[in-house]
């Protein structure tokens, strides 16, 4: 279910599902230009292969019936872990794949004796927002961050203690 990011067809694998997923799903809530500026400065091969290498990172594709149907990159930080992603294609939504992938990320996180699992959510993403209310995330503050390109990520940040 939960397939290690090794290699660097591996790293292809989830930039290819980052366009697709970021395309269809951002594109209404922060519009096209900001979803490619994204997609070039925080999900391209470099950036991915350089969180794995340099930063601590670990990237997982959501495999389905062989097929990836998602992915999650988490960092391990000294007391906590930080969820830096997790994305489900738009037609596996809904099956639960989502809720897996949290809870293999929360085991992960006492797997490493961390104090609490941490992430940001655009403040407009209210099906996911809603679906980290459900498995216990609290929001505790929110986040306005300059991300360059003269973007902003006007975000949420969402904890769960362990």
């Amino acid at each position: 279910m939960f397939k290690p990011v090794t290699s660097q067809d591996d790293i292809n694998q989830v930039v290819e599902l980052a366009h697709l997923i970021w395309t269809e799903h951002y594109t209404p809530i922060i519009g096209t230009e900001q979803v490619e500026y994204m997609l070039t400065h925080f999900h391209s091969k470099s950036e991915i292969s350089k969180q794995i290498s340099q930063q601590n990172y670990h990237f997982y594709l959501i495999i389905n019936d062989d097929k990836a149907v998602g992915y999650c990159g988490f960092q391990l930080q000294e007391n906590d872990l930080f969820l830096s992603k997790l994305y489900i294609l738009s037609s596996q939504r809904g099956q639960g794949f989502g809720k897996l992938a949290t809870d293999f990320i929360i085991q992960s996180a006492r797997d490493n004796h961390k104090n609490k699992v941490y992430l940001t959510v655009n403040k407009h993403n209210h099906g996911s927002i809603n679906a980290y209310y459900n498995i216990g995330f609290n929001k505790v503050k929110e986040i306005c961050v300059d991300i360059g390109g003269g973007y902003q990520m006007d975000d949420y940040q969402l904890e769960l203690a362990l």
